[in-house]
């Protein structure tokens, strides 16, 4: 099972456009919040299903939650925005949370810096942003590959 992930994307319908027209076949779409509508777009274009949360730019309207867990291909995946659970962007705080909540996988946005890292049992997916990066590699998304009993495998992909 292969899930697209992207978030940050405030309200830039031009962006998640480029980025269908490049994206791999994916299973399943993420998105981390910070225009958590933009979501509804990306289920319009691709009539894949997607999960989305609230950052902390949403309006709390009741669109999405702060927080979602969904088990895929037997790993149990805490979807986030992460502004909840960073204090000064410390990732280290966003591990231990996973912990505490039994997760597997942790996809979360906030940071704008795109991020794939394994701590211990643990691996840590932020997507980066579409459109308004903060890292060297510009506008940025990544894909998770699953399989059932075997490691997770994550990779950025520059837009």
């Amino acid at each position: 099972m292969k899930i697209g992930i992207t978030g940050d994307t405030h309200g830039h319908i031009q962006a998640i456009r480029q980025l269908l027209t490049v994206v791999e076949p994916v299973d399943y779409w993420l998105h981390t919040g910070d225009y958590s509508q933009d979501a509804r777009f990306l289920v319009a274009e691709t009539m894949l299903p997607m999960l989305t949360v609230a950052g902390n730019c949403d309006k709390p309207i009741g669109i999405a939650n702060l927080d979602e867990f969904l088990v895929l291909e037997d790993k149990r995946i805490w979807l986030t925005h992460g502004h909840r659970y960073m204090k000064d962007y410390k990732i280290e705080e966003m591990v231990w949370w996973a912990r505490k909540l039994e997760a597997d996988i942790v996809v979360f946005g906030h940071t704008h810096v795109p991020l794939i890292k394994w701590f211990g049992d643990t691996l840590l997916i932020n997507p980066g942003s579409l459109v308004l990066p903060r890292g060297d590699e510009g506008p940025t998304y990544a894909v998770l590959t699953l399989q059932e009993g075997k490691k997770p495998t994550a990779k950025i992909f520059s837009l």
